[in-house]
């Protein structure tokens, strides 16, 4: 998964907010076009907390669909285990890869707790496991080993950020642990990740500009610090502050940058809202400004 940026497909919806195989099949079509390490379909991105069991069934089968084995799929599940369980077996009749566990829902939790709601959904599947820690999940190193020990679970997404407890899980970790950098635009802590022995990276860019995030990997691994510092001052930082000027934009601009492109991906679904008529003037100009940068047009 290193080899190449991690994609998070976005789930294609009508105008009136039904599913859209069709626009989701071109989608995930046009991301694996441009040869990602993985593809993540109904995870964040993908809106997966607006997913019923049939759409998330749709999602899945329609991205192992296309990708047909090219590349690893890892579908989103989440909620409590029980629920997550329901998702896994579906995920798994679509014939994915692997499952990426999105925080659980609503409750703050104890160490041994977070630990118990893996194991609960291990023994539920044959998938390899994923845990994203982000908001109210967040695993310490004694909590780390005991997941780690779970036969299935193969890896920890962090959206935290914090690099000092980070560097103590990623050293916890038995050889072959996988760990990825799931910071929201994650491009902009790339380096710092990597740093602490954390390389890969989900890219939301990805989902609407493939050719900034091919752009930015290559330059990063090909230790082309000039282009990597350029991308992130012209591009990357301004389109961070513009997604912090409003709740959901972390999906909702990714969603708009795509429609501006002409990718049929529709609206975001509530309680997320798509981007203000100001802000959607700034995200064109961005984004056209980005794919100057790369050579690309909008």
């Amino acid at each position: 998964m290193a080899r190449g940026v991690l994609s998070f497909p976005l789930t294609a919806f009508h105008d009136d907010g039904s599913l859209d195989p069709d626009g989701l099949r071109a989608h995930v079509a046009g991301r694996l076009a441009a040869a990602p390490g993985a593809v993540f379909p109904a995870c964040g991105t993908g809106e997966f907390f607006s997913l019923d069991e049939d759409e998330y069934r749709t999602v899945v089968a329609v991205t192992v669909e296309e990708a047909a084995g090219s590349v690893p799929v890892v579908a989103g599940t989440g909620y409590g285990w029980a629920q997550a369980a329901r998702f896994a077996r579906i995920a798994e009749e679509a014939g994915a890869d692997a499952l990426l566990v999105l925080p659980h829902y609503l409750v703050e939790a104890p160490q041994d707790g977070l630990a118990a709601q893996l194991e609960r959904l291990a023994a539920r599947t044959r998938l390899p496991i994923v845990a994203y820690q982000r908001g109210q999940v967040a695993y310490d190193t004694g909590t780390l080993r005991r997941i780690a020990r779970i036969p299935n679970v193969i890896g920890v997404k962090d959206g935290h950020s914090d690099l000092d407890r980070l560097q103590r899980l990623t050293l916890a970790a038995p050889d072959g642990f996988l760990f990825f950098n799931g910071a929201a635009t994650a491009e902009i802590q790339a380096r710092a990740y990597a740093t602490v022995g954390v390389p890969a990276y989900s890219s939301a860019v990805h989902a609407f500009a493939p050719e900034i995030a091919g752009a930015f990997f290559t330059a990063l691994h090909g230790g082309d610090r000039g282009t990597v510092d350029r991308l992130l001052r012209e591009f990357y930082v301004p389109f961070v502050e513009l997604r912090d000027r409003a709740p959901g934009y972390a999906v909702s601009l990714v969603k708009a940058a795509a429609r501006l492109r002409g990718e049929r991906v529709g609206p975001v679904r509530a309680p997320l809202t798509d981007p203000a008529p100001a802000d959607l003037a700034a995200l064109k100009a961005l984004l056209t400004a980005g794919l100057d940068l790369v050579g690309a047009s909008l």
